[in-house]
């Protein structure tokens, strides 16, 4: 009674590509486990991937040393067979539901909240209606102790400055500029760029950073994350994904975020598995059109 669902999370590496990309993979598989809106996981894995499960439990003993969460790792390769294989995860699986379902949802203070925040799909309204309206929550729940990630840097081309005097480390607004830097810099070596960003209605790709910006408010910024590093500072953070929506959003599921406010003003139906992805429409077009997956409509403003 006290389980929402079960959910499937799949992918398409593991097996293949470099060393640190496996270990990119399961230090975001940790975020997804150590995510608060997650009661336990049971990982399946073949055993002979690059992304192996000593990999995924030193990354998990890193960022959450003292979780009691129940974690269950099966490897298909010793196993004597795959309907073994397969009752044996249920049988697992079933251990975990029981003690996750000793844990009971009780109010808690609007400080323990991380907010992600997400857009895709934009349009010219999306810097004057929706992202402002992300900005204003942002800062409130900032205001009263809780949490807010910006994420995809692309977008926040042409706006480097603005962010780099609102951070409170020097450290920090060099870590967000050299992330940037060699962000754009991987961007031309596989031929395109920062600038090959805009959507309809945003001509230029600073247009539509200074419209993508406005989703962080104006608070300051108390830290700056790469791709799966952990939100454990309360205030804005700027965490390092792509402008995909599905990169995006995942990346911040995978740093902590609780709950996820993403515009939009073309559409999109993109979700996620362990966190609610609320979608906020810039216009009351787009509202009336998708009204089945369009939470919340700013077209009035």
């Amino acid at each position: 009674s006290n389980v929402d669902g079960i959910y499937f999370l799949t992918h398409d590496g593991g097996c293949g590509g470099s060393t640190f990309d496996a270990v990119t993979l399961c230090n975001l598989l940790a975020g997804y486990i150590n995510n608060p809106n997650i009661a336990g996981a049971t990982i399946l894995s073949l055993g002979c991937q690059h992304a192996q499960m000593s990999i995924l439990d030193r990354a998990l003993n890193r960022i959450a040393p003292n979780s009691n969460k129940p974690v269950f790792f099966l490897e298909q390769q010793q196993s004597s067979s795959e309907p073994e294989y397969i009752a044996e995860a249920i049988k697992k699986t079933f251990i975990g539901l029981i003690k996750a379902n000793k844990i009971s949802r009780e109010p808690a203070s609007l400080s323990n909240l991380i907010i992600g925040l997400e857009c895709g799909g934009s349009d010219g309204f999306s810097g004057i209606s929706a992202n402002p309206t992300l900005g204003y929550i942002s800062d409130l729940v900032v205001g009263l102790g809780g949490s807010a990630i910006l994420s995809e840097f692309p977008e926040l081309n042409g706006v480097e400055q603005e962010l780099i005097n609102r951070c409170l480390d020097i450290n920090k607004a060099k870590k967000f500029a050299n992330i940037m830097d060699a962000y754009n810099a991987k961007a031309i070596s596989l031929g395109t760029g920062f600038y090959a960003n805009p959507s309809p209605g945003l001509i230029t790709d600073a247009i539509k950073s200074a419209g993508a910006a406005k989703k962080g408010g104006t608070s300051p910024v108390v830290d700056v994350l790469d791709y799966t590093e952990q939100q454990v500072k309360p205030g804005l953070n700027l965490l390092c994904t792509p402008g995909n929506d599905v990169e995006s959003t995942t990346g911040l599921a995978g740093s902590g975020a609780n709950i996820i406010l993403f515009t939009t003003g073309l559409g999109t139906p993109t979700g996620n598995p362990a966190v609610p992805v609320v979608k906020i429409s810039t216009n009351t077009t787009l509202f009336n059109n998708m009204n089945d997956i369009i939470d919340f409509n700013t077209g009035s403003i």
